[in-house]
């Protein structure tokens, strides 16, 4: 039996970090239930439903825990009864849904409240709770959440997998064949020391290759019978690989939409496939001035003007922020990067649940 029956954690978790999950284990190492309570702002940049996602991932095999999310638009007045008297409703009817979600809406009630802040204790009076202070001083992990969106990158190993993933920078080079989107995005990711993810479409053409020659000895690429299925497995794949990437920035040869500008190229329709989470950034190479060069995979030149003018008229469609690259093409890639990571890592429009 452990100390407490049902123990309450509260807080904004603007982004969640190690502070805060450091704070949710300790009170489920002592209590049989810990709520945590996401209560976000509407000014705020960072959505709330990512906030929940993280932390429920983070927390995912942490006996009791159960994270719940709510909108918070209370003003902070510790002077205030009135505005105590809002918060503690708040609480107890975010409470409210845990318990209810457990299907014993009488259990609401907490016994002790876990914080590392001062208004803990006054806040755990008001719900007839215990406070119990952890770390108020910050010395079991440095961090705060002001700190982690003034300066993420010198932040970035207080935070958990989940939201490192969520708020990292994704770049992605995309591009017509023998363009240079392999070069350019290995010399992007070499020159910020980010992980390169590969492109996985020549990885799978490779098997698809191996397969068909294990009926057909004497099976060649020109020879391949492509299907829906295969720009639906490329895209799921490339954007399992860029996706489970930790860092504060990862770079990309090609992404999930990729494939289905390439599954237009092959198939003489725009396949309707997984087309993945947006990144940060693309980088479309342009043909003009760089020679095809035949590496015995490829059959596009042809194509090229063709597939860089598709690539133009979907990234516009989909109204997400892109650049072409001509002259100067890392340089020009290096600047937008630089100025990509000089931006709010919290802002709404760019993290990932």
């Amino acid at each position: 039996m452990k100390e407490f029956e049902h123990a309450l954690v509260l807080g904004k978790f603007y982004p969640p970090h190690n502070g805060h999950h450091h704070l949710i284990e300790t009170a489920a190492s002592r209590s049989e239930r810990t709520t945590v309570t996401v209560l976000a702002a509407s000014h705020e940049t960072l959505p709330l439903e990512h906030r929940v996602r993280w932390m429920t991932e983070t927390h995912a095999h942490t006996p009791g825990v159960r994270i719940i999310g709510d909108l918070d638009d209370i003003p902070m007045d510790f002077d205030s009864d009135e505005i105590w008297d809002k918060h503690v409703r708040l609480t107890r009817a975010v409470l409210a849904r845990r318990a209810i979600a457990d299907g014993d809406p009488a259990r609401t009630p907490v016994d002790a409240v876990f914080s590392s802040e001062k208004y803990g204790e006054e806040l755990a009076r008001r719900l007839g709770a215990q406070h119990v202070l952890v770390d108020l001083d910050r010395l079991t992990h440095p961090v705060s959440g002001t700190a982690v969106r003034t300066d993420p990158v010198a932040n970035w190993h207080h935070l958990a997998p989940a939201t490192q993933r969520g708020l990292g920078w994704k770049v992605v080079v995309v591009g017509a064949e023998s363009t240079g989107t392999t070069t350019l995005s290995k010399q992007l990711a070499d020159h910020f020391g980010a992980p390169w993810i590969a492109e996985y479409g020549r990885e799978h053409t490779e098997h698809k290759l191996t397969a068909e020659r294990a009926f057909d000895p004497d099976a060649t690429v020109d020879g391949l019978v492509w299907t829906l299925g295969d720009f639906e497995d490329v895209a799921h794949e490339q954007e399992r690989r860029i996706r489970a990437s930790t860092a504060p920035l990862t770079v990309a040869d090609n992404d999930a939409f990729a494939a289905t500008v390439w599954g237009e190229r092959y198939l003489g329709f725009r396949p309707e496939v997984f087309q993945g989470t947006e990144p940060d950034l693309y980088l479309l190479t342009d043909h003009a001035g760089v020679p095809f060069e035949q590496d015995g995979w490829r059959d596009g030149e042809h194509l090229r003007e063709w597939m860089t003018g598709l690539f133009e008229r979907e990234l516009e469609r989909r109204g997400v922020p892109w650049l072409k690259l001509t002259h100067d093409r890392l340089a020009t890639a290096v600047t937008a990067v630089e100025h990509l990571m000089r931006q709010d890592v919290a802002r709404g429009s760019r993290s990932r649940a």
